[in-house]
C-alpha cells in the first residue's frame, strides 16, 4: 500500500477546535502537507497567530471564530469557507469538551454542553461537509477524533458523560460509513482514537484538579503531534482503503 498526501495538496480542509492541543497540531500538520486549512474555534486569535508562523509553509491556515454549540455559527463557518476558499475536501471533527464532576452530582448545563460540542457539533459539521462533497462529486474524507474512552469504559474520576459522548462518536462513525456505502459514495470516514494526550484537558489545563493531574502524571501519555501523525496516516491511505487509528 502506497501512502501519499499528494491528492490533498491545494484542497480545503476544515478542523474544529483548532486553537490549541490536538486540533492545533492537526491543522499545522495539514498545512505542512499543502492543504488550505480553516481552523474553527472560539479563540480564533490563537489560530491567527499560528497562521502567521506558518506563512512560509506549503499550505495555508485561516481562522474562523465560532462557538460550536451554536448551529448558526457552524453553518456560517462552512458558508465562509465555500465562498472564500472553495469546496471542502477534508473535515476533521476534533473539538471536545469535558467538565470535571461526578455523574451523580453533575450540572445539567455542562452535560448539555458536552453533548453539544462532542456529538451534535460533529453531526452538524459532518452533514454540511458531506453535502458539499456529494453535490460536487468530491471523494472527500471525514475524520472523527474519538478516544479509547469511546470503546471501553475505564474509570477516570469525574468523567461523567464524556465517555458516553465518545461512545456516540464510535456509533456515529460506523453509521456514517454504512450510510455512505449504501449511497454508493466514495467519501471515506475514519475514527482516530487516542489514549491520554498532553492537552488543555489533561496536563496543560489550568482547571484540571489535582486528583486528575496526579493520575495523568503517572500514566503513559501521547503528544498532540502523535495524533496529528495518525490523521495524516489515515488521509494518506489509498482511496479504496478504509482506515482508522488508535493509540
Amino acid at each position: 500500500m502506497v501512502l501519499s498526501m499528494d491528492r490533498w495538496v491545494g484542497k480545503v480542509a476544515v478542523v474544529t477546535g483548532a486553537s490549541a492541543g490536538i486540533g492545533a497540531a492537526i491543522a499545522d500538520a495539514l498545512v505542512e502537507n499543502g492543504l488550505i486549512v480553516v481552523g474553527i474555534a472560539r479563540r480564533a486569535d490563537l489560530i491567527e497567530k499560528r497562521a502567521k508562523e506558518l506563512s512560509n509553509k506549503k499550505g495555508k491556515l485561516y481562522a474562523f471564530k465560532a462557538d460550536l454549540t451554536r448551529e448558526d455559527e457552524i453553518l456560517s463557518a462552512f458558508k465562509w469557507t465555500e465562498d472564500n476558499l472553495g469546496h471542502v475536501h477534508v473535515l476533521v471533527n476534533n473539538a471536545a469538551f469535558i467538565s470535571e464532576e461526578l455523574l451523580v452530582e453533575g450540572n445539567t448545563e455542562t452535560w448539555k454542553r458536552s453533548f453539544d460540542v462532542n456529538v451534535l457539533a460533529l453531526c452538524i459539521a459532518t452533514r454540511e461537509a458531506v453535502k458539499i462533497m456529494r453535490e460536487n462529486d468530491i471523494k472527500g474524507h471525514i475524520v472523527h477524533i474519538n478516544s479509547i474512552s469511546g470503546h471501553n469504559v475505564v474509570y477516570v474520576p469525574k468523567n461523567n458523560v464524556y465517555t458516553a459522548t465518545k461512545f456516540a462518536v464510535t456509533a456515529l462513525t460506523e453509521t456514517l460509513r454504512q450510510e455512505l456505502n449504501v449511497l454508493g459514495s466514495k467519501i471515506k470516514v475514519s475514527s482516530v482514537s487516542p489514549g491520554l494526550v498532553v492537552s488543555e484537558m489533561t496536563l496543560q489545563g489550568t482547571g484540571v484538579s489535582d486528583e486528575r493531574r496526579k493520575i495523568f502524571e503517572v500514566l503513559p501519555i501521547l503528544q498532540a503531534e502523535d495524533i496529528a501523525d495518525g490523521v495524516v496516516y489515515v488521509l494518506s491511505t489509498p482511496e479504496h482503503v478504509q482506515a482508522s487509528w488508535s493509540g
